[in-house]
């Protein structure tokens, strides 16, 4: 890779990163071809972006947005993406059917580094999908119960 390659790559980086709310450092050594591929459809599905980068690379990006407390050692793979709980539920599901390939190491959300334990947390939060949903059943639940009384109401007054 040439100078300015690695120049462009870390610029294309830094860009992306600036406009993501979350970004996961994994550890994929193990994982082979097929099942890396496997995460990177599961991330496209959800609008992540999946990338092996060097290190040195990787940290330059890094530091150029503020993330210095986020480490990286050997392998890495960055997940990152604009939904926060997308991109901790989809890191975590992965996880779960390769626990002793793909394991998380760090994360930085919200403009600082965070640990494994607030990525969880961060994954067992309903997504922006289910909140829309819960949002609009309570929203049409008074329409509802209106339209069942007066349906109650309707009925009452055919049995009289």
């Amino acid at each position: 890779m040439t100078r300015t390659q690695k120049a462009e790559l870390i610029d294309y980086l830094t860009s992306e990163f600036k406009e993501s709310q979350a970004i996961v450092v994994c550890d994929y050594r193990g994982l082979s071809v097929p099942e890396l591929e496997n995460l990177r459809t599961k991330a496209k599905e959800s609008e992540l972006k999946v990338r092996v980068v060097k290190n040195k690379l990787a940290s330059i990006a890094l530091k150029s947005i503020g993330a210095d407390g986020v480490e990286l050692k050997d392998t890495n793979l960055l997940v990152w993406g604009v939904d926060q709980i997308s991109v901790a539920k989809t890191v975590f599901d992965y996880a779960k059917t390769n626990k002793e390939k793909f394991v998380i190491k760090s994360g930085f959300v919200e403009g600082e580094a965070c640990g494994v334990d607030k990525l969880e947390a961060l994954s067992k939060l309903p997504s922006r999908d289910e909140l829309i949903g819960m949002l609009l059943s309570v929203w049409t639940a008074p329409v509802r119960n209106f339209v069942t009384g007066l349906d109650n109401l309707r009925a009452k007054k055919e049995e009289e």
